[in-house]
């Protein structure tokens, strides 16, 4: 999954606006359990030219309130001099203007959150209601219209009488015929059909691909995913992870990890049931603050002598008891 970096070419966003409106609909799942966090970001960035740059910006996506999945106790940034702002999806951001960045200095960014998150389980037993009409178009990285993911899509959806049902098989699907691959690309749905192999972006992309291409709502998310350090050492999952959740008519939205659910071991725990160690960063697949990259973006002009190299981009994540 990539990182923020070095851009010039600003991406728009596709199928936003009425694609992307915030839902009027109620979520119902069960709170199970809640789980604490603190969460700490550090970005640095070193000047190593000759001058400062003649603009050098940064934006970085703030973990933030997102019912009913988790919610934000405190937040402090450093440094301070930062403009919010938020996008199409609702995603908010930390801007900061760094053109005074002086030859041989480096700038340091932190910032620290204290975030509650609930565990999260649904009631399937009712599946059958309206659908809405939002985050159900094709867009890029989610090819919902490619003629293979609609002849796929049909194929998993025959003698399935409910959306929940098909759902569940495009969730199968992709744990039983994906390979998983730590591969840091953004490929999206359609390059699932190949043989490059797939990470945590190209398993919620063709769910989320699957479910658009027979008219069932989904959403992308991207965020982190603490894992105890046994975890860490089966190389089940990096720090950031991308999931989804679905649209099933009379329950709302419901979560799901197709990643850490392709094993048959874990396939019942990451369908409608959501994990207390999945941090939600930002909605959706292309946010078109951050301009094809994730979490946060860089951008500056050089001039003739100015080269500002990223010199340290990491996360910490300590449970609270």
């Amino acid at each position: 999954m990539k990182t923020g970096w070095l851009l010039t070419l600003v991406l728009m966003c596709t199928a936003c606006t009425s694609t992307y409106a915030v839902s009027k609909t109620i979520d119902t799942p069960e709170v199970v359990s809640i789980q604490g966090y603190t969460v700490h970001q550090h970005l640095s960035f070193a000047n190593e030219g000759d001058a400062k740059p003649g603009k050098q910006n940064l934006w970085v996506a703030l973990i933030r309130d997102v019912p009913p999945y988790q919610k934000v106790i405190s937040r402090t940034i450093s440094p301070n001099n930062y403009i919010l702002s938020t996008d199409e999806y609702g995603n908010q951001y930390a801007e900061f203007d760094f053109s005074d960045h002086l030859p041989g200095r480096i700038i340091n960014f932190d910032i620290e959150y204290k975030v509650e998150v609930n565990e999260l389980t649904y009631n399937l037993s009712a599946c059958e209601a309206e659908l809405l009409d939002e985050f159900t178009q094709a867009e890029l990285h989610i090819e919902s219209a490619n003629p293979q993911v609609i002849a796929l899509a049909k194929e998993l959806s025959k003698g399935k009488k409910t959306v929940c049902e098909q759902v569940r098989a495009f969730y199968d699907y992709a744990g039983d015929e994906l390979i998983y691959t730590y591969n840091r690309k953004a490929w999206g749905a359609q390059a699932t059909f190949g043989l490059m192999g797939a990470d945590c972006t190209e398993y919620a992309s063709l769910v989320i691909a699957l479910s658009r291409a027979e008219g069932v709502p989904a959403r992308y998310y991207e965020g982190l995913l603490f894992l105890e350090a046994t975890q860490k050492e089966t190389g089940s999952a990096q720090t950031e992870h991308a999931w989804l959740d679905a649209y099933f008519p009379g329950i709302g939205w419901v979560a799901m990890d197709p990643t850490l659910g392709r094993l048959p071991l874990y396939r019942e725990t990451h369908f409608a049931h959501y994990t207390p160690n999945h941090i939600i960063v930002t909605t959706g697949r292309n946010p078109s603050t951050l301009r094809g990259a994730s979490y946060w973006s860089h951008l500056y002009w050089p001039g003739d002598t100015t080269i500002i190299r990223i010199q340290d981009a990491k996360w910490a994540i300590t449970p609270l008891e």
